[in-house]
């Protein structure tokens, strides 16, 4: 794939994520937590230009597309989806490799090359960024200069961020379980908003969001979780989600009044739409 490709992968992937109902999230059909749709979608431009140049590593793409949102918006609008998709946009990039190589194993390659100067640019781009309820860690905080790898950085998070659990994981809930469960609702509804909502409740019933645990604590992030699976149940039961639109925009309305953001969902999502935009590139 050339840069140019990537480039438009990436923005399409962001903007397939913000066309769907995703309740506690930034969308189309509501704004949200001092951000809007509009912040966003400057966001995806601005930093689709750096994430996808030529050339660069992995630390380099994460740093500069960090920097140009934070020139453009001023807030943390996209840090995990940067985190996400700079190793998945840089893996489909290699040259270096068996160009018969499927996109798991280019990343596999990616992921253990990743350098102590990656690890630098990222902590400096996490900072930069500045997300909420970053604190402080005892081991490979992102204030200090770190002195190994990416990959060793994010290992080191990975049991209380899922971000850096793919990582550590060969991004096993994107392109293992997150891919089929979208072809799964692509197949149902043949509609890209709904089997992108659907992607969204799946993520949110799989696993803690590991975002609103930072913000607000387990106990509240196990709430979450049941909630969302009450509205996945209804979700998947329809032939027609316009059905249960009015039940997802109460319940975003709700997430929001509670000061709930399950970003790292929405950012799994958007990595997946990314790779799901991959495979139609062949």
């Amino acid at each position: 794939m050339t840069s140019e490709q990537l480039v438009i992968a990436y923005q399409s992937a962001c903007m397939a994520e913000l066309q769907a109902i995703k309740p506690g999230n930034v969308h189309v059909f509501a704004d949200g937590h001092g951000m809007s749709i509009h912040d966003f979608i400057k966001s995806a431009d601005v930093s689709a230009v750096e994430i996808a140049k030529p050339n660069l590593t992995v630390g380099e793409r994460i740093f500069s597309a960090v920097e140009a949102t934070q020139t453009a918006v001023g807030l943390n609008t996209n840090l995990g989806i940067i985190l996400l998709c700079a190793p998945l946009i840089h893996a489909a990039l290699l040259t270096s490799v068996d160009g018969n190589q499927s996109l798991q194993q280019r990343l596999a390659y990616t992921l253990n090359a990743l350098s102590v100067n990656d690890g630098i640019l990222t902590a400096r781009a996490i900072v930069l960024a500045n997300p909420a309820g970053l604190g402080s860690s005892s081991v490979n905080d992102v204030h200090k200069q770190p002195n190994v790898t990416l990959l060793e950085m994010m290992a080191s998070a990975q049991h209380k961020d899922r971000i850096a659990w793919q990582y550590a994981n060969a991004f096993s809930d994107v392109i293992g379980y997150g891919l089929a469960h979208y072809k799964k609702a692509m197949h149902k509804w043949q509609n890209q908003a709904w089997a992108t909502t659907a992607l969204y409740l799946g993520f949110l019933t799989r696993q803690l969001d590991t975002h609103v645990i930072r913000k607000h604590g387990e106990v509240l992030a196990v709430e979450l979780m049941h909630e969302a699976h009450e509205v996945e149940v209804a979700y998947w039961a329809t032939d027609n989600p316009k059905l249960v639109q009015k039940q997802l925009l109460a319940w975003d309305a709700s997430l929001k009044e509670r000061n709930m953001n399950p970003g790292t969902s929405a950012d799994l999502t958007v990595a997946t739409l990314l790779v799901d935009y991959f495979e139609s590139l062949g």
